[in-house]
Order: structure tokens, then C-alpha cells, then sequence
């Protein structure tokens, strides 16, 4: 009888996973200057970062190499590199304290309770709220992380736009914590749903 070999855990989409938990160090030095070239550039590796997030997991399933050990690491990366960057803005009052205690509170109840589900042999899926909180999130931290006011070509005839890149950054960031608790509340629902069965 054949078995399918298990996918060596030293694979691309790992790697790119790895890789975006080896990026928090560099975007955490860059922010430790509130200055608008570092806001710069550490919004270009958060980006670029946050893209391994859709890529890693595309190519662990075109490729058919998902591994638990990525399965494990994904979420973990995704949630450590956030945190990060909203920490690190946090001196600088970019972010409402509150706002970053949400979030972080939302995801480490949310990681205890898929680990009890795991622990019982249950898989419960992200559902599409969780998915969109994740987009809004990270789209909502580059605004933070540029944060200054910036001069922007736009339309048809190339008109200079001046965009003030925070107040872009909050209005995200008050849709990402709204799904954040919507989000929450229904994984924990859909927990109560399935453990009490």
C-alpha cells in the first residue's frame, strides 16, 4: 500500500513565512525613530510582508506542500508582525491604546480557543468577517506607518493630491476594529455552537 510522502517543512511557502516573521526585527528598528523616511520604509517591508501573507499560502496549495507546521505558523506570523507594528507606534500616539488592546485581546482569545478546539479534534474555519478584519488591518497600519502628509498624482489628468496618510490609516483602522470584535464575538459563537454539541 502507498503512502503520500509528508511535504519537507523547509518549503517555499514556510520559508515565506518564516521570512515575514524575520521582517518584525527590521520594521521594529526602523520605527524607532518617528522620522518620515523611517515611517517609509518600515511601511514598505510591512507591505511587503503582508503580501507573503496572500503568497505563502497560494502557493503551499498550488503547489501541494501544506504542512501542519505552516498551518501552525501562518496565523502566528500574521498576528506577531500586526502587533508589532502597532506596538511600536503606540509611544508615538499614532494609535489609541484602547484600540490596540482590542485587537490584541481579540486574537489571543481567539488562538486559546482554536487551541481547545484542536486539542478535541475540531477545525473551525475562518470565516469571512475574520478574513476582511485581517485586509483592514493591514491596510490601515501602512497609513499609520507612512502617517505624514503626502503629495499624490491621481486621475486621468494627473492632479497633485495632498493625502494626510494617518487620518487614511484610523479611518481603516476604526472598520478593522469593528470587524475585529464582530469577528470575535462570532468565532466565539460558532466555538459555543460546536463544543457544546
Amino acid at each position: 500500500m502507498s503512502s503520500q510522502a509528508t511535504p519537507p517543512i523547509l518549503n517555499l511557502p514556510n520559508i515565506l513565512t518564516m521570512t515575514r516573521i524575520a521582517a518584525i526585527p527590521l520594521m521594529a528598528a526602523l520605527l524607532m525613530s518617528p522620522t518620515q523616511s523611517a515611517g517609509f520604509w518600515a511601511a514598505a517591508v510591512f507591505s511587503l510582508a503582508s503580501v507573503t501573507d496572500w503568497l505563502d499560502g497560494y502557493l503551499a496549495r498550488r503547489m501541494g506542500i501544506v504542512t501542519i507546521f505552516g498551518k501552525f505558523l501562518d496565523p502566528i506570523a500574521d498576528k506577531l508582525i500586526v502587533m508589532a507594528a502597532l506596538i511600536m507606534i503606540l509611544p508615538y500616539g499614532r494609535v489609541p491604546a484602547w484600540i490596540v488592546l482590542v485587537i490584541l485581546g481579540r486574537e489571543i482569545i481567539i488562538t486559546g480557543l482554536r487551541g481547545i478546539a484542536s486539542s478535541e479534534g475540531i477545525v473551525i474555519q475562518a470565516s469571512d468577517l475574520g478574513k476582511f478584519k485581517t485586509i483592514f488591518q493591514l491596510v490601515a497600519i501602512i497609513g499609520l506607518l507612512l502617517h505624514y502628509d503626502y503629495n499624490w498624482l491621481f486621475g486621468i489628468e494627473h492632479q497633485w493630491v495632498h493625502v494626510n496618510m494617518h487620518n487614511v490609516g484610523m479611518f481603516f483602522l476604526w472598520i478593522a476594529t469593528l470587524l475585529t470584535v464582530w469577528s470575535g464575538v462570532d468565532y466565539l459563537a460558532r466555538f459555543i455552537r460546536i463544543i457544546a454539541r
